[in-house]
């Protein structure tokens, strides 16, 4: 019985991976919100996140490339979001920066399996 609850627990943990993803920020808005409101949301340039993001590496920046990033909606929050492949390492690190403070707000590893079935994610639910 007690197994069972277990398996029960991590496929819902595993079918609503937004339940344990969600992220704090400073700066708000709708999934919906256009790419012109975003840009005027955003108190940190480009620039500014993606030094963060790059410094957060170790300052390894010949050993690293951003292969993506983009201003968004991430949990309600946002962010920009970059994806850098660090050299001699499989997948990528994904990198968001709250754009209102500049301050990291999530890091985690993807695969190249997850990276491929976001991009698979992406042509077919494409971005506002």
């Amino acid at each position: 019985m007690v197994r069972l609850t277990i398996l029960a627990v991590a496929a819902l943990v595993v079918s609503f991976p937004a339940l344990a993803d969600k992220i704090a920020c400073d700066t708000k808005a709708a999934k919906t919100t256009s790419a012109v409101q975003l840009e005027k949301l955003a108190k940190v340039s480009k620039a500014a996140a993606e030094k963060t993001a790059m410094g957060s590496l170790g300052g390894k920046s010949g050993a690293t490339q951003v292969t993506k990033s983009e201003l968004e909606v991430e949990d309600g929050c946002v962010v920009y979001s970059f994806d850098i492949k660090v050299s001699g390492k499989s997948g990528v690190e994904e990198i968001m920066v709250d754009a209102g403070t500049g301050k990291i707000v999530s890091h985690k590893h993807e695969s190249a399996l997850q990276e491929a079935a976001e991009k698979a994610k992406d042509k077919v639910l494409p971005k506002k």
